[in-house]
């Protein structure tokens, strides 16, 4: 399950792909357009610069813009650097392996192969779904992503 820190992530950076041209966007702004509580976004979208996702402009206009093009920004790479390793498991993540705490053996455990299955089957949609891809589905006539599921 996605923690509300990655779906504020994800909806501030699908906001952000959504937005034409390239000036920076305020906190203040994003927060309000995305319907994320402002104090909470301004620490993930200071997490998300320093792993290299946003770009922040100091100033009078200044704000966060992505860091890449956003065919270049996949939802895994958001989730990832919010909530950490994509698998349900240890066990069954490529980035972060380690044997769960109860299980006897790895190799023989019932359960890895079905959640390395899912791990594999879920990365495939996220790392292949970009912010561009999302972005195409905010409604022309509706600025704001607050209510849409």
């Amino acid at each position: 399950m996605l923690s509300s820190r990655a779906k504020y992530a994800l909806r501030a950076m699908v906001w952000l792909a959504s937005h034409k041209g390239d000036e920076a966007v305020s906190a203040s702004e994003l927060a309000e357009e995305a319907g994320v509580p402002r104090a909470f976004l301004e620490q993930i979208l200071n997490d998300l610069k320093r792993r290299n996702l946003l770009v922040s402009v100091r100033g009078k206009h200044g704000g966060f813009r992505l860091a890449r093009p956003i065919e270049d920004i996949s939802f895994a790479d958001v989730i990832r650097h919010t909530d950490g390793p994509l698998a349900l498991a240890p066990c069954a993540s490529r980035t972060a392996y380690r044997p769960c705490e109860e299980c006897e053996d790895v190799e023989t455990c019932p359960l890895r192969k079905i959640l390395i299955a899912v791990r594999d089957a879920s990365a495939e949609i996220l790392e292949n779904t970009s912010l561009q891809a999302a972005a195409k589905r905010v409604p022309k006539h509706r600025k704001k992503l607050r209510n849409t599921r």
